[in-house]
């Protein structure tokens, strides 16, 4: 992996994630990750801030590299692709991670037997502690499938799963970062409107959530037992479980899920 040229087509802010992820966990020297876009400024941060190759012409991209990101938005696809699928190199692993972007339908653009990956990362990839799903076509050796899987873990945890179900992994993990932001930032508010100082209550706000998922994943405990644990008969806890109850927290969650699913089934 490490001799591989890495190249994205869009230089916003998933691209600029990802590129932020690879380069920090060392999988590729910076100087192997490229990146073209049409408004040169994000390039120049880009190159400043990660110290990575940029390119203004799409081309340089295909011609170059080995994995090639389409980074850039839906409706931009058809168009990007018809601009580089005479310049792309034969063996070249193409990664879709637009909303709506089907295995399928971008074979068909590419006019030839292609290697794609469909992945839907989210943002914490910045931070080393991304979720990312994949699904590829048919044209990938398990050796390439091992080196994808490497490559989005080395920003986080990654899972191969069947195109079928990408719209509700978007809706579970690409858009929900958005939710549990908005999770601390409420309860940040409450801590505030009771006397803690904003600083301190997104701080104890923000690691209790870091916490709270650590113990999911690293004990492999049911998040309904974990939440037992913490709550004491006749307790504190178990009074704001019922208090969330009685609001339909749970019903909010679950119907924000499938409102983010139907978005995403109409944009195909």
């Amino acid at each position: 992996m490490k001799n591989k040229k890495i190249g994205f087509i869009g230089a916003g802010n998933m691209a600029k994630a990802i590129i932020g992820g690879i380069v920090n966990s060392h999988l590729v020297p910076a100087k192997n990750v490229y990146a073209s876009n049409r408004t040169e400024a994000k390039l120049v941060e880009l190159k400043q801030e990660f110290g990575i190759t940029i390119a203004t012409d799409n081309k340089v991209i295909a011609k170059t590299c080995d994995i090639v990101f389409l980074s850039v938005t839906p409706e931009m696809y058809e168009k990007v692709i018809e601009e580089i699928k005479a310049s792309i190199k034969d063996n070249a692993i193409i990664i879709l991670i637009a909303a709506g972007q089907s295995i399928e339908q971008n074979e068909q653009r590419f006019q030839r037997p292609v290697k794609i990956v469909k992945a839907m990362p989210n943002t914490p990839v910045l931070v080393g502690e991304g979720m990312t799903a994949i699904s590829t076509n048919a044209l990938l050796t398990a050796g390439e499938k091992e080196d994808i899987q490497k490559l989005f873990e080395s920003f986080g945890k990654a899972a191969f799963i069947d195109e079928s179900l990408m719209d509700v992994v978007t809706a579970t993990s690409g858009s929900s970062p958005a939710y549990v932001y908005q999770f601390i930032e409420a309860l940040a508010d409450g801590a505030v409107m009771h006397g803690l100082p904003r600083k301190d209550a997104y701080l104890f706000a923000a690691q209790a959530v870091l916490g709270a998922a650590k113990m999911v994943l690293e004990t492999g405990i049911h998040p309904g037992e974990l939440k037992d644990q913490v709550c004491s008969p006749g307790g504190t806890t178990i009074e704001s479980i019922a208090t969330l109850e009685k609001h339909g927290m749970r019903y909010a969650i679950i119907d924000a899920i499938a409102a983010n699913i139907n978005k995403s089934r109409s944009i195909h």
